[in-house]
């Protein structure tokens, strides 16, 4: 019997990279999902890629109407939602002097507000089917620390866990867990740009940062998006019924709590 047989699972931020990789273990765990992004035909292309159980959904998460909109298809073609990721974010980085306002507010509109207002959505459908459910909520290892050159992606992933935990606490009473995966650095597209940014800010060369950080690690190397699907996969399924509110490292040994 496979792990996640006939669950409705809806991933944000699905188009490409870790949402993809929780997508694609979503269904070879037996589960239909609903590949949610803001780029509707590259959704639409990873859905084929995945197979029939995927499906693509248009979703902003910075907006409350498609966020709704996007729920409502996922019931619509799959009768339900067991199970939501909350993957979709963003990153920026400046030194504290020259962070913009801009920059704060668009950070905290899709990292903080769109893991709100995304996971409430989904615990209202859940709570109307009456029959529990599963939101992961993605933090960071960044969220357990400060970085003076990444104060507000730092802050926003801080949120996400405490919001973890108030959820958590708060949603139990209707079967809903709530819990959080708190990665390291995984190797892919996205820290491609993260490299990028720390380049021009440190005056390193491009492929530097990564090389540093690779060697920080204590498992001897950077994550992958699969090494993160299997605490996934466990927080999706049965076998966590009694975890509530908490935020699990997945990082080779970057941080211990």
């Amino acid at each position: 019997m496979k792990r996640l047989e006939g669950k409705s699972a809806l991933v944000t931020g699905a188009a490409r990279g870790i949402g993809k990789a929780f997508a694609q273990a979503y269904i070879n765990e037996g589960a239909t999902v609903a590949i949610a992004d803001i780029d509707l035909d590259r959704a639409q292309a990873t859905a084929i890629e995945l197979g029939g159980c995927a499906y693509a959904v248009k979703m902003d998460v910075t907006d409350q109407v498609s966020i709704d909109q996007a729920i409502e298809a996922v019931v619509a073609r799959a009768g339900k939602l067991d199970i939501l990721i909350n993957n979709a974010a963003l990153f920026d980085l400046a030194p504290i002097v020259d962070i913009t306002r801009q920059s704060y507010e668009r950070l905290f509109s899709i990292n903080v507000a769109g893991t709100l207002f995304t996971l409430q959505a989904a615990a209202r459908q859940m709570i109307r089917q009456g029959h529990g459910g599963r939101i992961i909520n993605m933090a960071s290892q960044a969220g357990r620390r400060g970085e003076p050159l990444v104060a507000i992606y730092c802050a926003t992933k801080a949120a996400v866990i405490s919001l973890t935990q108030s959820a958590g606490l708060g949603l139990i009473k209707h079967r809903i867990n709530v819990n959080a995966i708190a990665p390291g650095v995984v190797d892919g597209e996205h820290w491609d740009g993260v490299d990028a940014l720390f380049a021009r800010h440190e005056n390193l060369p491009l492929g530097e940062k990564k090389r540093q950080v690779a060697e920080q690690v204590p498992y001897g190397r950077m994550g992958t998006a699969e090494d993160l699907t299997g605490m996934a996969i466990f927080l999706a399924s049965a076998e966590s019924e009694y975890v509530v509110a908490q935020t699990y490292n997945v990082d080779g040994g970057n941080w211990m709590s």
